[in-house]
């Protein structure tokens, strides 16, 4: 399964228009904002889940794939999935999440 869409959204990223796109989807969109080096690992949800960076870049590990996210790239996870989310940038990094 190809869990990553490269450059789906044009840069700099319009967070209105991935929370439009997301609507139409069913999915919600929230933002996080991670320092470098931070990691979120080992998460379950009953949901599917998609990430879309802004800036900086993520290392997603999703049932064991390893997938680097660019600003505009959109992520999917699915539901019951076990995934971790870590920011590689050397500085801040600011993602959207959404959930269905």
């Amino acid at each position: 399964m190809s869990y990553l869409t490269h450059q789906k959204f044009p840069v700099p990223l319009n967070r209105d228009q991935v929370s439009h796109d997301w609507g139409s989807r069913g999915y919600s969109c929230d933002v996080f904002t991670d320092p470098p080096g931070r990691e979120w690992n080992d998460f379950v949800h009953a949901t599917n889940e998609l990430v879309t960076v802004m800036d900086g870049r993520l290392k997603l590990t999703i049932d064991g794939e390893e997938i680097i996210a660019e600003p505009g790239d959109e992520v999917f996870i699915p539901k019951e999935v076990r995934h971790s989310v870590k920011n590689i940038s050397s500085s801040t990094t600011h993602w959207l999440y959404g959930y269905d």
